[in-house]
């Protein structure tokens, strides 16, 4: 896929690649073998048939493979940017024996961004209302998931959004130079064109608890997809000095308050001189990468290797590309800061391999003596999220694992309180879209047949949700 060059695009917030042409498209997708039991459609979280829409691509028929693509995601121009098609549907595609994969998240790029630039998606088909009242809090990749597929089974949607946007982790988390955020709130205005109502800036847990939107608002089912948005930290000495952010507020600046844009909208980190992001996850690579379009020198610490780097291989690739440093098997151990309590550098160990712990990676372990200081004037901690108790606090029939994630029965979604679902982060821990999307359509289904079937309660809880953290 042709791109921006490396020294251009890192003084930019411009999307880096630039997508295909309908000819490159139609040639990429003619390699598809149209297996008779396609393995790659068991590798999407969401179950899109592949097959189809790519044999549509194929065809020259663009719009409808778009139409293809929404009978199953919300979605699939944000799923054709950001999700990682290389470890699900990809890696299963038969060509992968001998050749690359069948080029999957591409072409649904290609095909979600034709329909959309040519304006002529037919609406979808709705069918009759229900009567039905449903909450969903939330408008991340989970809550658009559930609002998109119960409105267009007739139930009445409303959505209740913390900030003044909606979109979630699309808005605030992801930078314009992945994710243009055009393509977030044209998906957003399909909601509303199926009735969906938002109310932003509507805090759950302060404006109304879960409880009271059943009992006080009259909702017959409420999903919970609020996400994971309180940030973890190091907890080493010189943590809250001046100049150290979370990556949640660093990002949260910079793409949902428009920091990039900069002197029209005033809301810039500090130009700092040299940033240093730890963590080796793709929000990393994001903080890392929107540093260096701001100015700044830019390094990622990470205490493993290369190869147990959890970010995506594209993205650790474009990053070095554009100029960004990684230093591995390197562990901070502390801050340094001035006189004014400002940060000046970071203290550091250097890290060796040892055996492999829980996660099955090999365990780092510390270099005695390798003790040095990287100098830098802002730092960035990037090591994963936890969900906020705010819902779960103010409302205690919810229950909650020892990570702060609502436990939920897998098969249904549904939580310990009749009538309340959940899914995505705040069910998993920090994941990515495409699973948060997965679990969506899981709670959408269970919710509709709650609602079809009111006297009964939905399946209790038998196992907790999955607990993967994005370190």
């Amino acid at each position: 896929m042709p791109e921006q060059s490396p020294r251009r695009r890192a003084q930019n917030f411009e999307e880096v690649p630039k997508g295909y042409s309908p000819e490159t498209a139609q040639t990429e997708a003619s390699r598809c073998l149209d297996c008779k039991k396609p393995l790659c459609v068991a590798g999407c979280p969401v179950n899109i048939d592949i097959p189809g829409f790519v044999r549509l691509i194929a065809q020259g028929k663009f719009v409808e493979a778009a139409m293809k693509l929404k009978e199953q995601t919300a979605l699939p121009a944000v799923c054709g940017r950001v999700c990682p098609q290389e470890t699900q549907c990809e890696e299963r595609c038969v060509l992968t024996k001998k050749f690359e994969s069948v080029a999957i998240g591409r072409l649904e790029r290609f095909a979600a961004d034709y329909a959309r630039v040519l304006g002529n998606e037919p609406p979808p088909e709705l069918a009759a209302p229900t009567g039905k009242k449903v909450a969903v809090i939330g408008a991340g990749p989970a809550g658009i998931t559930v609002a998109g597929d119960l409105a267009r089974w007739g139930h009445h949607v409303v959505i209740f959004e913390a900030l003044h946007l909606s979109g979630g982790v699309l808005m605030y988390g992801i930078p314009e130079f992945r994710l243009p955020k055009d393509i977030v709130q044209y998906e957003i205005n399909n909601l509303t064109k199926l009735g969906v109502e938002i109310f932003t800036d509507y805090v759950i847990g302060k404006t109304e608890t879960v409880d009271q939107l059943i009992q006080d608002l009259g909702f017959d089912a409420v999903f919970i997809g609020a996400g994971a948005g309180l940030p973890m930290f190091l907890g080493i000495p010189g943590e809250n000095a001046i100049g150290v952010y979370s990556a949640n507020e660093y990002l949260t600046r910079i793409n949902l308050m428009k920091a990039y844009d900069f002197p029209n909208y005033a809301t810039s980190p500090p130009r700092a001189h040299h940033v240093i992001t730890v963590g080796g996850g793709n929000v990393a690579m994001d903080a890392a990468r929107s540093a260096l379009r701001l100015g700044s020198r830019s390094t990622i610490v990470y205490r493993r290797s290369r190869v147990e780097l959890p970010a995506r291989v594209e993205e650790v690739h474009h990053a070095e590309q554009e100029g960004v440093v990684l230093n591995l098997l390197t562990n901070p151990v502390g801050i340094v800061t001035d006189a004014g309590g400002r940060v000046t550098g970071m203290e550091c160990l250097k890290m060796e391999l040892g055996e492999p712990d829980e996660s099955g990676r090999r365990r780092p372990v510390a270099v005695k003596g390798s003790n040095f200081v990287i100098a830098a004037d802002a730092i960035v901690i990037a090591i994963g999220n936890k969900p906020n108790p705010l819902i779960s606090q103010t409302s205690p029939g919810l229950k909650v694992s020892k990570w702060g994630t609502l436990v939920v029965n897998e098969e249904t979604m549904a939580t310990s309180t009749p009538g309340v679902f959940a899914g995505g982060d705040i069910v998993s821990g920090a994941a990515t879209v495409i699973s948060a999307m997965g679990q969506a359509k899981i709670a959408a289904r269970s919710i509709h047949e709650y609602l079809q079937s009111p006297a009964e309660e939905p399946a209790s809880i038998s196992r907790r949700g999955a607990e993967t953290q994005r370190e």
